[in-house]
């Protein structure tokens, strides 16, 4: 049951007009009320239980097929506030609500849109194929990933209540890496993150008598520095660690000193003691610039979006990984190593008790990947994601997205377990 599905292109060919549907209309975390509604119909045609509203905008599909293992399969469905420079035929001009209020450009520059798709495309496959397998099927297609709150909302709102545990899940997120590529690694393979809101307090006043005031900027600034030196300095060469800070905001006017600065401060570790010695860190720093500078009031240091390391269970990524090569050929199968980009499907899996399994889907053109690589510019020529200029290509990544779905699905989805 790990060939190639040889009906892939008859399922994928019409799905092409949805995922440009998709990613011209992307939509916020918890307000992909659009995209939700598109999954629903799509999945009640298909002849799915479906449960819509599930953690806010989440939707779900269950197919019972007999006695069997029960399998989750999930897509995340939210884009991001990027205004899209793509230049494609089906670019997105759509704006957003932020949740601080604010309007912004939307883009689907993280490849959600892909993923929605290919798990369309994976429950059509497998429901064709029903003749060839037993067990239950759970399609989840989940919000607010990028919040890193989407999976526990929907485990919150009683998700395993209402559909079956899952004796495995799975899933997949496109990626910088040739079109037609899958990679997996067991372990550790997704870091934790962490990000906090800060704000430095000083005392504002005229640009002309500095003397007068206590200026926040330049707090802020002397702490940006400092952050740079936590990972050279206080992690381990071989302990992966990311400190970024990914805003800074201060001031109206170019000669009023502000009373306040605000930055937004991005952590990705990969070993729990690394997390905690980073995060104390990052404290750490803060509160003593702020006292370095005078500053009458301690710093305010806010926790917002928080995921944890994303393990992939050895047994199951093993075989799944055989899966894989036996269906695509050893040489599309890689293990890319652990990672630091983040990922909050695992919360799915610690909830249910069950193996997870999550791999890579290369999206980028071979031919231009294999140039860049030649040249030694992969990082400068070819767009990650979260890029204005990320767009994966359609073709053979869908192929190869809806394939390796229903192929790991049906690892467990067989009549002999």
């Amino acid at each position: 049951m790990t060939a190639i599905p040889y009906d892939v292109a008859d399922v994928t060919a019409p799905l092409v007009e949805v995922y440009q549907d998709l990613h011209r209309h992307p939509e916020l975390s918890f307000a992909e009320h659009r995209t939700a509604g598109i999954i629903a119909r799509r999945l009640t045609a298909l002849g799915l239980d479906v449960l819509t509203g599930v953690g806010g905008t989440g939707v779900v599909g269950v197919a019972r097929n007999g006695e069997g293992p029960t399998v989750l399969l999930r897509a995340d469905m939210d884009g991001l506030p990027v205004l899209e420079e793509t230049g494609l035929p089906y670019a997105s001009t759509a704006r957003g609500t932020d949740p601080d209020g604010d309007d912004v450009p939307v883009m689907h520059a993280c490849g959600h849109d892909l993923h929605v798709v290919c798990l369309l495309g994976a429950a059509q496959l497998l429901l064709r194929r029903a003749a060839d397998w037993s067990g239950t099927l759970v399609a989840v297609f989940q919000p607010a990933e990028e919040l890193a709150t989407g999976a526990r909302a929907m485990v919150d709102d009683g998700l395993y209540e209402r559909v079956p545990r899952p004796d495995v899940v799975l899933g997949q997120h496109v990626v910088p890496a040739p079109a037609g590529i899958v990679g997996l690694h067991p372990g550790a393979a997704w870091a934790a993150m962490d990000a906090f809101r800060v704000r430095m307090f000083g005392r504002g006043g005229h640009g002309s008598r500095p003397e007068t005031t206590i200026d926040p900027i330049v707090m802020a600034a002397s702490a940006v520095l400092r952050l740079q030196t936590i990972v050279s300095r206080e992690i381990a060469g071989g302990d992966p660690a990311v400190v970024t800070v990914g805003q800074f905001h201060a001031g109206r006017k170019n000669n009023i000193i502000p009373d306040e600065a605000m930055l937004a401060i991005n952590i990705r570790t990969l070993d729990d003691a690394v997390r905690t010695r980073v995060v104390d860190a990052v404290h750490r720093i803060i509160r003593a610039e702020a006292r370095a500078s005078g500053a009458e009031r301690e710093p305010e240091i806010v926790a917002e979006e928080s995921f944890p390391v994303l393990v992939n269970d050895p047994d199951a990524t093993a075989r799944v990984s055989g899966a894989f090569r036996r269906a695509f050929g050893a040489q599309r199968v890689i293990d890319p190593g652990p990672v630091t980009g983040s990922e909050d499907v695992s919360a799915l899996a610690v909830s249910a008790g069950a193996p997870l399994v999550y791999w890579f889907l290369g999206g980028t053109d071979g031919a231009q990947y294999a140039a860049a690589s030649a040249a030694g510019a992969v990082e400068r020529d070819i767009p990650s994601n979260h890029s204005p200029r990320y767009g994966p290509v359609i073709q053979p990544t869908l192929d190869t997205g809806v394939s390796a779905l229903t192929i790991a699905a049906l690892e467990w989805l067989t009549a002999s377990g």
